[in-house]
Formats: structure tokens, sequence, C-alpha cells
């Protein structure tokens, strides 16, 4: 398929704050675990906090570039699927994705008052593959490649207060394959991609030298799709114009850090931030696919209209960062991320839940201008388990296992 299948991605995947979404972007925001919006110092400001911009050195030009790496161990699933009042053994292991993911930064030196920044960031992706007869039917493979350009600007206020906004361009490209197999002789095969626009707004305040608040929020964005879409009956194929819409939803991020000062060095100085996330995933209520002419009754299930009925979500960060000395930093993080999915609407093509995140890493000033380092986050999922009755979908089971370790290399440099 052409571009629906992009959203059919997006929207069962990606956008997930409690599942795919990768709000980690940089050496600093990986190591804290995104407890990350009051105290950005670096060329990541551009993305994490364009207001901050306007507090860095007025004179220096800041940028950062790096690679993750993201590892997404199988999903384990233990249970039955229920066709009708059939209940049929179902349990399966979806296939093992590692994913590269770059990023850069870029901050200007002041120009007339003004800060400008530029990021280049892949804010969300996956691929999922199961190879089951039941999970294959509607993930045998899901796949999302997206970047996102976001120039931002800032402008300070006065000497506490500064505001920024940026503009974010997101192209996406992916596909969606699924297979009957012998459960049903229907297949369908779309590919494609789209390009859709948002915005992002930013406040920073500084009351005091110690003490920081941040507050960014990030546009909902609708998924306009049209495109074609490959359905196949007993093998025979057939090519169909098609539409859809859903949102990528709002998202609001709140900070207030506090830094502990040695008052002769830089040595020993500790900051600790906390941020609170609310995504309003309620946007989400339903996935419907519209077809130019009618398709096989036996193809239903392509068609049918999906209820998602999700729910706004919360999560809850703390970040540390401890300057050891004038060369070595070290950071740490931890943040407890909601699931928006109910239990009614749990698939295969996005089996999530809450999590407990864990991170840490490091940079290290190598010289007045260049500095590096690295940071790892563990993305623990918790285990959950659907009863008899609840999930639309015919689910009988527990999803176990999943969950996500990324790992971050990047350079900075100061000119």
């Amino acid at each position: 398929m052409k571009n629906i299948t992009i959203l059919s991605i997006v929207t069962s995947t990606a956008i997930m704050a409690g599942g795919y979404k990768i709000p980690e972007q940089s050496i600093n925001s990986m190591a804290l675990g995104a407890a990350y919006v009051a105290h950005t110092t670096d060329a990541d400001s551009a993305y994490f906090n364009p207001a901050n911009m306007s507090f860095m050195d007025s004179e220096t030009n800041y940028m950062e570039m790096g690679l993750t790496l993201a590892h997404l161990p199988a999903n384990t699933y233990t249970g039955t699927q229920t066709i009708g009042t059939i209940a049929l053994p179902a349990s399966g292991i979806s296939e093992v994705e590692n994913l590269p993911i770059p990023y850069m930064h870029f901050v200007s030196s002041e120009i007339y008052g003004w800060r400008f920044g530029f990021s280049t960031t892949v804010p969300a992706g996956l691929t999922k593959r199961w190879s089951t007869p039941f999970q294959k039917l509607s993930a045998e493979e899901f796949t999302l490649k997206n970047i996102e350009i976001n120039p931002t600007a800032s402008y300070k206020i006065s000497d506490y207060v500064s505001v920024g906004a940026g503009v974010r361009a997101i192209y996406s490209q992916g596909k969606v394959y699924s297979d009957g197999g012998t459960i049903l002789p229907a297949k369908r095969e779309m590919e494609g991609d789209t390009i859709e626009w948002g915005y992002n707004v930013a406040l920073a305040i500084k009351p005091t030298d110690d003490v920081s608040i941040g507050i960014t929020y990030r546009s909902k964005v609708d998924l306009n799709e049209k495109g074609s879409a490959n359905l196949y009956l007993s093998g025979v194929g057939k090519q169909y114009s098609a539409n859809v819409s859903v949102p990528i939803p709002a998202s609001l991020n709140v900070g207030i850090s506090k830094t502990w000062n040695n008052d002769y060095t830089r040595n020993n100085d500790l900051t600790v931030e906390l941020v609170y996330e609310r995504t309003y995933w309620s946007a989400y209520k339903t996935l419907d696919f519209e077809y130019d002419k009618a398709i096989p009754a036996a193809l239903a299930i392509f068609d049918n209209p999906v209820d998602k009925s999700w729910k706004d979500t919360n999560a809850y960060r703390i970040g540390l960062t401890y300057a050891y000395n004038d060369r070595l930093t070290l950071m740490a993080g931890y943040s407890y991320d909601e699931s928006p999915v109910p239990d009614a609407a749990l698939s295969y093509e996005l089996p999530d839940s809450d999590a407990h995140i864990f991170s840490t890493g490091f940079k290290y000033q190598q010289t007045e201008s260049l500095s590096w380092g690295m940071a790892i986050l563990y993305d623990k999922k918790v285990e959950r388990t659907l009863a008899a009755g609840i999930n639309k979908n015919g689910i009988i089971g527990t999803f176990s296992d999943g969950g996500a370790i990324l790992g971050t290399i990047g350079l900075s440099y100061k000119f």
C-alpha cells in the first residue's frame, strides 16, 4: 500500500509513549531517561526545550550528533485466541529486532537577541514480526522508519524568562504485511510514506541561579492518509484506493531542577530534575480504513472499524546529573511510564504495558571545544494478563518479556 501503511504502523506502534515512542534523542536525555526539560544546557536544548537556548553562552555555537542502537527483545505470548465461542491455542514469540537511530542537534550563537536551533531525530520506530498463525494474521510484519526535522527559535524576555517555538516536519516510511495462512485465506500487503506537520512551544524560567523550570508542548498531528492497498483472497489479489485518519496526540512536559553548587569549583555539582509528562492519547478513538469500492465479506477483517478508546497517560521521571570534575559528568535516571492501551484494545501489533525505565551514562570533556559520551537505557515492561471476556480481539492470556535496551554514543562540539 502507499500511504495507509504508515498510518497503520504509526497508530499501532510508533506513537506509543508507553510502548515504542523514543523520547530520548541525545546523550543527556538517554542517560537521564528523558528527565530533561528544565535543565538543558547543550545543543540538544534545541529539541528538548528550545526556550533554554537563550540562556546558553551568547557567543557560542553548539552541535551534537550521535547514534542510538535499539535492541527490542522478543515478546512472548502464552494463551489462547477466541474465534466465536471457541478458544484455540495461540502461544507465540515475536522476532528480536535491532534498530539504528541517528540524531543531530545545533544551536546558533545569539543573533540580535534571538537564538536559532535545528534538530534531526527519529522520535519513534519499530519492526514487529510474528511467524505464528494468529499473530501474523494482523502483524506478520509491521515496519516503521521515520525522521523528524525540527527548526526552532528562542527569545529572552528578561534575565529570568525565555520563550521558544518550532515547526515539526515528520517524514514516515513503512510497511505492514498480514497473512491469515491456515486460519483465513486472506493477505494484505501495504507500503508507503507520508509527510505531516506540527509545532512545539516552550517556556524556560530561572527564578534563581540554582533553580530552573521548563514547560514544553508538542501539538497533535492528524494523519489524513490516502493511498492504495493490495488485498488477497485465496491467492487472488485486487488493488483498492483507500483513506484513513487518526491523530498523533499532543504531549505536555513540565520539569523543575535544583542544582547544588560547589562554591569554588565545578567539582561535585549535583543537579536533580523532576519531570511530569502528560500525553493526550484519548484523541485516538477508532481506526477505520475506507475503500473506494466494496471488498469481499471474507476480507472484512481488513475493513471493519477498530475501537481503540485509548486513555490519556502520565509519565513520572527523575534525573541526576553529577559533575565529578571539570571533565567528567555522570548521569542516571528512572521513569515510570503508563501504557495508554486499555485491556479491551490490546493487540498483537502492540502488546504494550506499563514500564519501569532505568538509565545511566556519562559525558567527558576531551578538549575545550570537544566532548563525547555514552549512555544506556533499559525499558522493563510489566507483565500483562487478559482474562476471558475482556479483550475485544479475543485474546486470553499473558504477554511477557519485550521492552527495550537502548545504547547511545555521541560527540558534542562548541565553536
